[in-house]
Parts: C-alpha cells; structure tokens; sequence
C-alpha cells in the first residue's frame, strides 16, 4: 500500500491546528491509506510547538520539525519534503481552507499512473485589492517567466515521490515553490475548489508580504526585468540625444532662450525616477546573487519528534538503573 505524507507548514495556528488534524485524519482513515503528517513549526510564537509536541505523543504517525525562529513558509514547504518517506507527498495548510475532502481524489489520480502531480485551483474568491492583485501577479508572472502558472493556483499539491525528489536538487535559497513545481515539469492534473473562507485566526498574508513574495517569485524565474530596464535606458538615451539636437537648433535659429525650464525639470525627474527603477531592478537580482553565494542553511532547527523519543528512552534507562 502506498504512503502518503501530509506537509503541513504552520505559523501561530493553535486555534486551527487540532481540527485541522481530526479532519484530515477522519478522512485518510475512511479512505483505509496509510499516512504520516509532517508538521512544520516557522517559528511560531504561540502554542503551535506544545500542540503539535502533543498530537506527536498521541500519535505515531505524527512527526514535527521546529525552526530555530521564522524562515518563512517556503523554508516549511522544503523542509517538509525533504523529511518525507512517503510514496506520495501533498503540501497543505493548517487554516483549512485547502479541502481536505480532495485528498482521496488525488490520491486516485496518482494512483492510476497518468499524472505525477495534482494541483488545486480556487474558484469564486471574492473580489477586492487582494483578488485583483493575486490576477494580476499571475499574468505577470507567466508572460515574464514562461512557466505554466495558474491563475488562482494554490500550494495545495500532491507529488509522486520522483517529482518530489527532483524538487529537492534544487536546493536553492531564495525559494519560490509555485515557479518551482512548474520548472521541473512533470504532468500535472488541475482540479478546481471552490474558495474557502478561513474558519479560525487571521491570515498572515497582508499586502506588503503579498508584494514581497510576487517580487521574489518573478526575480526568482525571470530575467526579464533586466531586459526591460535595458530597453528603457536605450529609449531614453534615444529621447535624450533627440531633445540636445532640438535644443542646439532652437539656439542657433532663435538665440538662447529661458523657455522651457518647467518641461526641463520634469524631464529631469522622469529621467530621473526611471534611472532609479532600474538600479532598484538590478539591486534585487545583486541581493539575490549575496544570498546565494553565501550559502547558508535554507533553515535551522530547533526541535524535533525524534526528540521525544529519545527522551522517552532516557526515562526508561533512568528507570531501569
């Protein structure tokens, strides 16, 4: 019988955590599969560690790895994956907002051998600043990349273990896990869910850390920016020559002139503010380049669950004597 192991990054969610595990639990026993959970603690600073130190205890089939402090959901995702043992490996979220229902219907979709993957894309999201954004970066981020990014596409996936593994040779720093699963390839089945509205708690994805992360996954699988900020410094060194030639006929025809000086400054401050947008650009490519070379540990941990058994061990030994 196939494994499967459930990745489970997590960053304060007690109140959601526990239900999360009764759900998805409920519904892989009925499905009569044989599971582990992987949970992963980003640093949290609420009771996410005693929770899942808990489930641990209660449960063998539950293993948990702690980070040292917050590295980030893609540090999660890699870390979780790289400690799974199971034939087939699904990323999902604590908030339940990734229907846990689906999981027996991916499974049978790998079963059948025709995919290597399964991805889950949300329909009928309420519109607003947040849903007008998610659009916009993912047409972005295909017509810069190239990749076959989704629109609405979600980290929800299930991989077979060779997509899994290929994954994991790319042991890069500055991770982007969407750009990521599309660059290796494989055949990916797309099946739709309706959107999910998060139950308990708050969601840790505001604005600013919504733009961060588009940033970083076009930076991360394209070079196109560069290209275009070239483009633009050729266009306005092109405006620029023009507008010397247009100036020296106006002196030498009309004489010096003082007209002008308003469309002169704002010239200079266009000029100006797209000199500075692409040294912005290239600052970002550097940055990732300095992150790279110094090739640091993608995380750290802190604790794990082997960790109580080896203390369940001690106490035996202690014990005995």
């Amino acid at each position: 019988m196939e494994k499967v192991s459930i990745v489970v990054p997590c960053y304060n969610e007690e109140e959601v955590l526990e239900k999360f595990y009764e759900t998805v639990t409920k519904i892989m026993e009925k499905n009569s599969t044989d599971f582990e959970y992987i949970f992963i603690d980003d640093g949290s600073k609420d009771r996410t560690l005693s929770i899942m130190r808990k489930l641990a205890r209660e449960d063998k089939r539950v293993r948990y790895i702690s980070f040292s402090r917050n590295f980030g959901k893609e540090a999660g995702i890699y870390a979780g994956l790289k400690n799974s043992v199971g034939d087939y490996v699904v990323v999902m979220d604590a908030d339940l907002q990734h229907d846990p229902k689906l999981l027996p219907t991916m499974i049978d979709i790998l079963k059948s051998g025709e995919y290597q993957s399964v991805a889950v894309r949300r329909y009928n999201r309420k519109e607003g600043i947040r849903g007008a954004f998610s659009k916009l970066f993912f047409k972005i981020m295909a017509s810069l990349s190239g990749l076959n990014t989704k629109e609405g596409e979600m980290d929800y996936r299930m991989m077979n273990r060779r997509m899994v593994d290929s994954i994991l040779q790319m042991a890069e720093y500055n991770r982007f896990s969407k750009g990521i699963f599309s660059f290796v390839g494989f055949d990916t089945k797309w099946i739709e869910q309706e959107n999910i509205e998060r139950e308990f708690g708050q969601t840790k994805w505001n604005m600013k850390s919504l733009f961060k992360y588009s940033i970083e996954g076009i930076t991360a699988f394209s070079t196109k920016p560069l290209l275009i900020s070239s483009f633009l410094g050729l266009f306005f060194c092109f405006l620029a020559f023009i507008f010397i030639i247009i100036i020296v006929f106006k002196t030498l025809v009309f004489g010096e002139v003082v007209q002008g000086f308003p469309t002169l400054i704002c010239c200079l401050f266009l000029c100006s503010g797209i000199q500075l947008f692409c040294f912005g650009i290239m600052g970002e490519y550097l940055a990732k380049m300095y992150l790279e070379v110094k090739n640091r540990p993608i995380y750290l941990v802190k604790e794990r669950s082997e960790d109580l058994k080896n203390e369940k061990m001690e106490e035996v030994k202690e014990k005995s004597k």
